[in-house]
């Protein structure tokens, strides 16, 4: 039974990746520089739902998919790994919250549910795009625009695009948490809820 379930764990975060492969290739850029990472969406889904191992998992697959899809902007192997392996990888923070998340669902505190959405989806993006922040000072900063220092561009640049996909990521899955709260709990997890409020 437990290799079913982390077989399923496995298959279900490769698919998960392939969604926001997919969803990446929604055109969200103003300019080279800013854009919203529509992919964030299912990951942080996905990471708060089987939490931070498999959501490390998932958000790593979905970074190393860029590659056979030619979507990697390459300019040295260093700023590569950044970019492609540890910042997607990191995504997968978000789920630390997943324990309080479903918790708090299956006590059907949803107001407090949807707070803790808000914090997951933050605290993955962020994560994310610290790495991207640390790339473009390292490798990307003379492609500054205006002149502008290498930090601060970096910062701004990242910072806004860091920002509006949190915003996104989070209205998304609050959306959904309103809609269908259940798609935050895996099926293993609620059938022993069930069977426990059968039994209390």
């Amino acid at each position: 039974m437990q290799r079913k379930v982390e077989l399923q764990i496995w298959i279900e975060g490769t698919i998960v990746a392939a969604i926001a492969m997919v969803l990446s290739f929604i055109p969200t850029n103003i300019g080279s520089s800013f854009s919203i990472s529509l992919g964030m969406i299912p990951v942080t889904l996905y990471a708060l739902r089987r939490g931070t191992k498999a959501g490390f998992f998932s958000a790593f697959i979905w970074g190393l998919l860029h590659f056979p899809l030619a979507q990697v902007y390459y300019l040295m192997p260093a700023q590569v790994i950044i970019e492609y392996i540890l910042a997607f990888g990191f995504a997968g923070f978000a789920g630390v919250y997943s324990n309080k998340l479903q918790q708090t669902i299956m006590d059907k505190e949803y107001r407090k549910s949807g707070r803790i959405i808000l914090y997951a989806s933050f605290l993955g993006t962020l994560m994310r795009y610290f790495w991207h922040f640390i790339a473009g000072v390292m490798f990307w900063g003379s492609f500054a625009l205006w002149g502008m220092n290498p930090w601060l561009f970096s910062f701004v640049m990242n910072g806004a695009s860091g920002l509006a996909t949190a915003m996104a990521t989070a209205i998304v899955l609050v959306l959904l948490l309103k809609i269908n709260p259940k798609l935050f709990i895996p099926t293993h997890i609620s059938k022993v809820s069930r069977q426990n409020q059968k039994v209390d």
